[in-house]
């Protein structure tokens, strides 16, 4: 599909480097420039088709989160983090590495693939609901494990990705090539994005059921840019139209004012937390555009919000760790996900901390190419620990640059935070022991090393194309009274991207059918759903036929409410039953089988099942 000849620099924001980058210490450049090498091999030993022994069995085009297959097994692919990397990747292709281009085809017909595979949150036809599985299996099946379901997150990412290789073939002449293959690929996500924006679901640790910044940010970014792409292809993105409202619901509902920061998430059940977390740094530098001002209305990194939330979140792990020996401004420290983490201790992050250090690089960039640093209320707290006598105001010229040089050093603390921590041969796992700084968790973990290459990019100077947040598609302010949690219906829209290697799969006449029940539950116990048509897993009073988990993000200790929401053939009548998971048990309600009748085909109705369930002692 690409082009060898491709003038690929010219598709790039370039940054000379500043005289103050040169007077950084030479040890810490030439880490930076030998472990960017190192984390783009490590990547492309993670995904499948490339000749890797790492991950043996992995479809061509496919990313594994780590080799990892115990403690933990990240043997999967993920769609947020395949969205991720292969954002990267594009960008390396962009910069001249043109040796990626047959992967990337190879994860354009994967991901094709993946679109349409039937699995526990739903399917393609006719709702999209599929889409919004979190992971599959390497070889492109179902994962029928509890999980978080749905993760919204992951269609937003995967159509920014594709969104990205448009200007390379639109570089070839081949806009109509991208309009055959990708145009339908992309149309799917967005179609989601623009039904489903508006619905809790899991946020990208995969823990919180809410509405999530990171999510919300990304779906915003994905209309806008959708738009802006479909006018290019002389074609049409209704469900771009709904970026307007979630821009309005971004703006109104994450801003802790009397903390100083952006939460992570809003609309949450049963979840005690500060809300300080790294998800809105990360959803910074996702949605960042080199040629974004600081009050574009999406949350840029040199945005005055953005800058507290990153005070707030790098203050709350300075004496949380042991290893940052409370460390204080303007020295850097590790950071992890969420100061109330515990997952495998509760560490710091690589990922996180070379999120840190990125949002800074990019920063940076965005106010020395508007010229001019003006300083609020928001951001003085922030400013205040690299300049300590600075005030509210307009700063310019000497004192502006040397404001841009303390920040940019601060960026490379984070850089520097991370590099005594890792072994010899540059691999980056998913955390550092809080106390020792060993690796720990997920050994090689992908998305570690993409985060790597992307911030020596930026760090470098190096920055993709604008996607449009300057574009007053991108900064459509809504009064109050014009914001509303509508959504696109797009049932019946979603189509098999054939031309990229999808099958054509099966359209029946289906209705949505929501399944819930009260069932109380101890922590680590789940709720499945077996029934005799084939999406409840074709058979009763079978363990071996289970399948279908239930989601628990309405539970309440009031209304301990299990519940899924899919598509079943309609008109029939379906069978079913209530399972609890206890540990590696099985365990059937004392109910005798239930029966629900699913709405006849065009109906429009939706047939609900309110259930209570109990289950005998195990």
């Amino acid at each position: 599909m690409l082009c060898s000849s491709l003038l690929l620099a010219s598709l790039l924001t370039l940054t000379a480097s500043s005289p103050s980058l040169d007077r950084r210490q030479a040890s810490l450049s030439t880490f930076v420039s030998q472990e960017q090498a190192i984390a783009i091999q490590g990547v492309l030993a993670n995904i499948g088709g490339l000749n890797s022994s790492l991950v043996p069995g992995a479809s061509p085009g496919v990313v594994v989160a780590s080799p990892s297959t115990v403690n933990p097994n990240y043997f999967y692919t993920w769609t947020r983090d395949s969205a991720l990397t292969y954002r990267m990747l594009i960008e390396e292709l962009i910069f001249g590495n043109l040796t990626l281009r047959k992967t990337i085809e190879d994860y354009t017909a994967a991901q094709a693939i993946v679109q349409t595979v039937t699995n526990p949150s739903g399917s393609l036809w006719p709702a999209g609901d599929g889409l919004g599985e979190a992971k599959f299996y390497t070889n492109l099946t179902r994962f029928d494990g509890t999980w978080g379901r749905p993760q919204r997150d992951g269609p937003a990412l995967r159509a920014i990705t594709f969104m990205e290789l448009a200007p390379v073939l639109f570089n070839l002449n081949e806009t109509a090539l991208y309009k055959q293959i990708y145009w339908p690929l992309v149309l799917n996500d967005l179609r989601y994005v623009g039904q489903y924006w508006n619905q809790t679901g899991y946020d990208l640790w995969e823990e919180v059921h809410g509405s999530s910044f990171f999510t919300l940010a990304n779906q915003h970014r994905a209309l806008v840019q959708g738009a802006l792409l479909a006018r290019q292809l002389n074609t049409t993105c209704q469900p771009c139209a709904q970026a307007p409202q979630i821009l309005c619901f971004l703006q109104n509902n994450f801003w802790n004012a009397t903390g100083g920061y952006l939460t992570a998430d809003v609309n949450v059940n049963n979840v005690v937390r500060s809300g300080i977390n790294s998800d809105p740094i990360l959803a910074s530098i996702s949605v960042f555009d080199a040629n974004a001002t600081c009050n574009a209305s999406d949350f840029q990194p040199c945005n005055s919000k953005m800058l507290a939330t990153h005070k707030v979140l790098v203050d709350s792990f300075r004496s949380l760790y042991p290893i940052n020996n409370n460390a204080q401004p303007p020295n850097a420290v590790l950071i992890g996900r969420y100061p109330e983490d515990t997952y495998y201790g509760g560490n710091p992050w690589a990922l996180c901390t070379l999120g840190a250090a990125e949002m800074l690089y990019d920063a940076v960039h965005q106010i020395r190419t508007v010229g001019q640093l003006t300083v609020d209320k928001y951001s003085l707290p922030f400013f205040k620990d690299l300049s300590p006598t600075i005030s509210v105001g307009s700063y310019t010229g000497d004192v502006l640059n040397q404001i841009l040089v303390n920040m940019t050093t601060y960026a490379d603390g984070f850089v520097s935070a991370v590099q005594p921590h890792l072994p010899p041969n540059g691999s980056i796992s998913e955390q550092f022991d809080r106390t020792t700084g060993f690796s720990t968790s997920a050994s090689k973990l992908t998305w570690s090393f993409a985060s790597f290459v992307t911030m020596s990019r930026r760090r470098a100077g190096q920055f993709p194309l604008s996607w449009g947040a300057s574009n007053p598609l991108a900064n459509t302010n809504l009064t109050s009274s014009q914001c509303r949690g509508t959504s696109f219906n797009a049932t019946g829209n979603y189509t098999p991207a054939l031309a990229a290697g999808a099958p054509n799969v099966t359209k029946d006449c289906e209705s949505e059918v929501i399944f819930s029940v009260n069932a109380t539950t101890a922590f680590g116990q789940n709720i499945f759903i077996l029934g005799n048509v084939t999406k409840l897993g074709g058979a009763l009073n079978n363990a071996d036929d289970i399948i279908l988990p239930l989601n628990p993000g309405n539970y309440t200790s009031t209304t301990p409410q299990w519940y899924v929401d899919l598509w079943l053939k309609a008109g029939q009548t379906v069978a079913y039953q209530y399972v609890l998971q206890n540990g590696a048990q099985w365990v059937f309600e004392q109910h005798p089988v239930r029966t629900l009748r699913v709405g006849a085909c065009g109906s429009g109705r939706i047939a609900r099942a309110n259930d209570a369930a109990t289950f005998p002692s195990s």
